[in-house]
């Protein structure tokens, strides 16, 4: 897979008198690929996608409030994974029990990255979107070896004014990856009479401490409250149980689907 830029130097570089072999030892580019394009044969859209981000900027033709999703998303169930001449497949790990979260994570998927081909791999319980491209990495530059705990997770600035400009959308990421809303419940005695009082509330769980400071510091920026517990997994808890941060939760992310 090769940019533009790299095929029509190559292209230069063989109309210059340069004979395939001598084009393919200067810019490390198969013959077979320099004899393709010299012949006039056109090239797909994913051989010639440029990088999304560059000098510092996610490319203006990406939607940044789906990007935003995604790195939620990514930063809870996803890794990313090296395959032959440097294509990274990502994937998104989704649970089936909840079919609009998968929908969701490919409309994404493939709105970040338009020029390919998004898929689902299907195991016990759990659905992989997956997608591959050479560009991934670039896209989430906290890829990297071993589980995300075990390394600094840390945004660069042009995700962080990404995030910063669409926080609910970072928020429901998480949330769908590595968060819930559930319903709780406790009892309280009024005037001899024991009554039944059920709550909403949120929680996210996640064993990076980065990651956790990076969720809630977006829940300060949206004026959520929050509290946090260390379990005994080593996993950091966040509970949202105030009324107002729940309605709040709510009007922005709502349950699983």
């Amino acid at each position: 897979m090769y940019d533009m830029a790299a095929r029509q130097r190559a292209l230069d570089l063989h109309a210059s008198g340069l004979t395939f072999s001598q084009v393919s030892r200067a810019t490390g580019i198969s013959r077979f690929s320099i004899r393709q394009w010299a012949s006039g044969a056109v090239p797909g859209p994913r051989m010639t996608a440029e990088c999304p981000v560059r000098s510092g900027r996610l490319d203006p033709s990406r939607p940044r409030p789906l990007y935003s999703y995604l790195l939620g998303l990514y930063l809870g169930d996803g890794c990313i994974s090296e395959g032959r001449r440097h294509v990274h497949a990502l994937r998104i790990a989704c649970c089936d029990t909840w079919p609009g979260l998968i929908l969701e994570c490919e409309r994404a998927v493939a709105a970040v990255m338009p020029h390919n081909k998004v898929n689902r791999v299907q195991a016990p319980g759990c659905t992989s979107v997956i997608s591959t491209s050479k560009h991934w990495p670039c896209l989430f530059p906290q890829h990297g070896p071993g589980p995300k705990h075990l390394r600094p997770i840390v945004l660069t600035p042009w995700q962080q004014e990404i995030v910063d400009a669409h926080p609910w959308e970072f928020l429901r990421g998480l949330i769908h990856s590595d968060g819930c809303r559930i319903t709780n419940w406790t009892t309280r005695t009024v005037r001899g009479v024991t009554k039944r009082y059920e709550y909403p509330r949120y929680f996210f769980t996640n064993t990076s401490a980065d990651i956790i400071g990076l969720f809630t510091a977006t829940l300060d920026a949206v004026g959520v409250h929050w509290k946090a517990a260390s379990r005994l997994t080593g996993a950091t808890n966040v509970s949202i149980a105030r009324k107002d941060s729940v309605a709040l939760m709510d009007a922005h992310i709502g349950p699983k689907y």
